[in-house]
């Protein structure tokens, strides 16, 4: 990607002292669907800052890096959004400070189920919470005990069945 700073050529006075243009080009990724706005075939994205010259390293790159680097944040923020942190269900605040604490610990569960039973399988270690939600927490399956062994039992054709199989080998061996 090629990184530029182009404060000078815009206008900011309606923005506070100190805020600066950061651009951004790229190639978009294989298969992204490009944009009208994409110049011969290459991607502008940009942001402002306040932040002044000299504090991070690298200067224009360095923040630039930053700021990609904020969008994993905002990626976590987008999914305690889809586990329930949306809407806080009750009118007392402490219901919806256990709510909360909740929402919290089932997004841990699955980031952690995600790390330790998906580590073979990227498509589904990294899916959004809605693709695994599909795809592995919503399949009819039963855990059973038998000659002193448990046994993962699930529908054989089920297209990530294999591979919940396997995180569940994982999961047992980590914690078992």
């Amino acid at each position: 990607a090629w990184v530029a700073e182009a404060t000078d050529l815009v206008n900011l006075e309606s923005w506070p002292p100190g805020t600066r243009l950061i651009l951004r080009k790229e190639r978009p990724h294989p298969g992204a669907q490009l944009r009208f706005t994409d110049a011969d075939g290459m991607r502008v994205t940009a942001f402002i800052t306040d932040t002044p010259h000299g504090v991070v390293p690298g200067q224009v790159a360095g923040l630039e890096l930053r700021h990609r680097q904020h969008a994993r944040v905002e990626a976590r923020i987008r999914e305690l959004k889809a586990t329930g942190l949306r809407n806080l269900p009750c009118h007392s605040f402490w219901a919806n400070a256990a709510w909360l604490e909740i929402v919290l610990a089932a997004a841990d569960l699955v980031t952690w189920t995600r790390l330790i039973g998906f580590r073979n399988q990227p498509g589904l270690a990294r899916a959004e919470i809605n693709t695994f939600r599909y795809r592995v927490l919503h399949v009819a399956a039963r855990i059973t005990r038998g000659a002193r062994q448990l046994r993962l039992r699930i529908d054989a054709t089920w297209r990530w069945a294999a591979a919940i199989v396997t995180a569940w080998q994982h999961l047992r061996t980590a914690f078992g």
